[in-house]
């Protein structure tokens, strides 16, 4: 019963259900007094129900997140986080600004790395909108606090993008003089990050975190209902693609 509830209130209540629903009944209304439209909206329908299904999204993303493995062994001199997003003033155990959960990912693997490698760390990410934290310096907080010393962070915070990422990394790169970077970012993120590193000649270690799916396909009928984390996965993987295009063709 408790399954049947669920599945109820995801498949019709909730968005992006909630609209397949409403589409599929305009659809039929059309449909049953021979108006036109009918085939369009069932299109758009079907469409809005495939990219919403755990089944597509989950496949989508894992097309990206299997392009890297996490190296058997862990070499380089330096650590790289990408950041991938923070709130600016709400409240933390050392300060203000929490990242969002990309970041906060990318971030713990980062620090364990550096646990295990003593390797320093390059934060690279700044604040992208008024409202969005400083990256780069909420993430230095935080590895403060969970132990690691000032002069093993190295922080830059003028990235925007990806392709500021690369950019002005890089530039920290050759003036410390480093040349066996970690890359650490989120498994889907990996392959546009490794392109655009790439396109200033600098080879790095990728060290892909932050899986959204299982690495093994197991089907389960719940992965049929329309959700809408599979739409935000199916939305990411779609961006991701876009930006590889984007890499490949500027």
């Amino acid at each position: 019963m408790l399954v049947l509830i669920k599945f109820l209130y995801i498949t019709f209540l909730l968005p992006p259900g909630l609209f397949i629903a409403i589409l599929t009944m305009l659809c039929l209304g059309l449909y049953r007094r021979r108006q036109q439209g009918a085939g369009a909206l069932a299109v758009i329908a079907v469409l809005l129900y495939l990219i919403s299904i755990p089944l597509v999204g989950d496949w989508l993303m894992r097309s990206l997140e299997s392009r890297y493995q996490p190296p058997p062994r862990i070499s380089g001199d330096v650590i790289v986080m990408l950041g991938g997003g923070a709130t600016a003033d709400t409240p933390n155990v050392h300060g203000q600004g929490h990242l969002t959960g990309f970041a906060a990912n990318r971030l713990l693997t980062a620090a364990q790395l550096h646990y295990i490698t003593g390797a320093p760390v390059i934060i690279s990410g700044g604040q992208v909108f008024a409202n969005t934290g400083k990256e780069a310096e909420i993430a230095r907080h935080i590895l403060l606090g969970l132990g690691i010393a000032a002069d093993k962070i190295i922080v830059e915070g003028q990235s925007l993008n990806t392709a500021d990422n690369a950019k002005y990394t890089t530039m920290i790169l050759a003036a410390e003089g480093f040349t066996s970077p970690i890359l650490v970012t989120s498994a889907f993120h990996m392959k546009r990050s490794v392109a655009h590193f790439a396109k200033y000649q600098v080879a790095v270690v990728p060290y892909p975190t932050d899986y959204q799916t299982n690495t093994k396909f197991i089907f389960e009928w719940h992965q049929l209902w329309p959700r809408a984390d599979a739409f935000y996965n199916s939305q990411l993987a779609v961006k991701e693609y876009l930006g590889l295009m984007a890499v490949n063709w500027f």
